[in-house]
C-alpha cells in the first residue's frame, strides 16, 4: 500500500468513528511508524510502505478510533516549542499552560524592575518549586528560560516522576531539578543533610503548579480521550475541582520567601473559588490572565 492511499483509509476510518483532528492524528500516526518528518508525507505519496509500517499504522488507527489519543500512541507532545514523553502516568501538556510559564516569566521580570535591576534574568539564585510536575513540562520550560535557576519538582506519582526525569535528561536540565514524591508542598522544601547537619527547609522565589482542577461531577461531560486514559490522579481536584487550591495556597504562603511569586493555573471556572483564597493579608499584586478564548487560566500573587 503506498503512502497517499494509507493515508486516506487512515482519515476515513477516524473520521467515520468520530475523532477530533481527525486528518492531523492520522498524520501523526503515520509519521510515527515510518519515522519520517512532514516533507516526506506529501512529496512522496506513492512511496509504497513495507507491509510491517503499514500493520503498525492501522492498528494505531484502529486504537485511536476506539478513543486512545494521539499523544500516548506517539509518546510525544510539544509544549513551549520541546518535544516531551508522555504516557498514560501523566497528564498530557496543553498550550493553555502554557500561560503559566509566560505569566511567571513576566513576573520575575517585573520583579527585577521594581528592584531596579535589568529586566532580563537568568535566574541566578532563584529557588523555584513545580508543584504537581507531571510530564515535568512546567519545570523543565522554566529551566530552559533560567539557565541559572535551581527547582523542585514535586509530584504524588512516582510513575510521573519517572517520566519527568527523562524529559529533564532529555533537555539538559536533569542536574539543576530535583525531583520529589510528595502530596502538593509537603516534602518540597526538605533541604539536603549535609555533614552531619539538617538545614533549614528550603524557601522559594517562585512557586508553580497546574493543579488537579476538573470536578469528579464532570466526569461525564469529558472527552472519552480525557475521561478514559489521561491519569484520574493528575485530573479531578475533588468534587467540585477546586479542593486542592485551598492546601496549595497556605503551603505555598510558608514555603515562599517575601516578595516570592505565586502562579497557578485554572479550571474553567474555578477563579470565584480560588481568588478569595488570595485575599488574605499574605498576598499582593493579585492579578488573573485569560487564555485565548477569554476563559480566566492563570491566576497569579506575590507573599507580602
Amino acid at each position: 500500500m503506498d503512502v497517499r492511499t494509507a493515508l486516506k483509509t487512515g482519515i476515513a476510518e477516524l473520521r467515520e468513528a468520530g475523532v477530533p483532528s481527525f486528518t492531523l492524528s492520522a498524520e501523526l500516526l503515520l509519521l510515527h511508524v515510518a519515522t519520517r518528518d512532514r516533507t516526506w508525507l506529501y512529496s512522496h505519496p506513492e512511496e509504497n510502505l513495507p507491509q510491517e509500517i503499514t500493520d503498525r499504522f492501522f492498528a494505531l488507527i484502529a486504537r485511536r478510533a476506539a478513543g486512545e489519543p494521539t499523544q500516548y500512541l506517539t509518546g510525544q507532545q510539544e509544549f513551549w516549542g520541546l518535544e516531551f514523553e508522555v504516557t498514560p502516568a501523566v497528564l498530557i501538556p496543553r498550550p493553555e499552560t502554557e500561560h503559566v510559564i509566560e505569566v511567571a516569566l513576566d513576573r520575575l521580570a517585573l520583579r527585577e524592575v521594581r528592584a531596579g535591576r535589568p529586566q532580563k534574568t537568568i535566574g541566578e539564585g532563584l529557588q523555584i518549586a513545580d508543584i504537581g510536575t507531571g510530564s515535568g513540562c512546567i519545570a523543565i520550560a522554566l529551566a530552559k528560560e533560567l539557565p541559572k535557576a535551581e527547582f523542585v519538582a514535586t509530584d504524588i506519582s512516582r510513575a510521573a516522576l519517572e517520566v519527568a526525569g527523562r524529559n529533564a535528561v532529555r533537555h539538559g536540565v536533569g542536574e539543576r531539578i530535583r525531583f520529589v514524591q510528595g502530596d502538593l508542598l509537603d516534602r518540597s522544601g526538605e533541604e539536603r543533610i549535609t555533614s552531619g547537619e539538617t538545614a533549614a527547609p528550603l524557601l522559594f522565589d517562585l512557586v508553580v503548579s497546574n493543579p488537579p482542577y476538573i470536578g469528579r461531577r464532570e466526569a461525564p461531560t469529558l472527552a472519552r480521550e480525557v475521561r478514559d486514559h489521561e491519569p484520574e490522579i493528575a485530573l479531578f481536584g475533588g468534587e467540585e475541582g477546586y479542593e486542592l487550591y485551598s492546601n496549595l495556597i497556605s503551603q505555598s504562603a510558608t514555603n515562599l520567601n517575601p516578595g516570592g511569586i505565586l502562579v497557578l493555573e485554572l479550571g474553567h471556572d474555578s477563579l470565584p473559588a480560588v481568588q478569595p483564597l488570595l485575599d488574605a493579608a499574605n498576598w499582593t499584586r493579585v492579578g488573573v490572565t485569560n487564555d485565548l478564548a477569554g476563559i480566566p487560566r492563570v491566576i497569579a500573587a506575590e507573599k507580602t
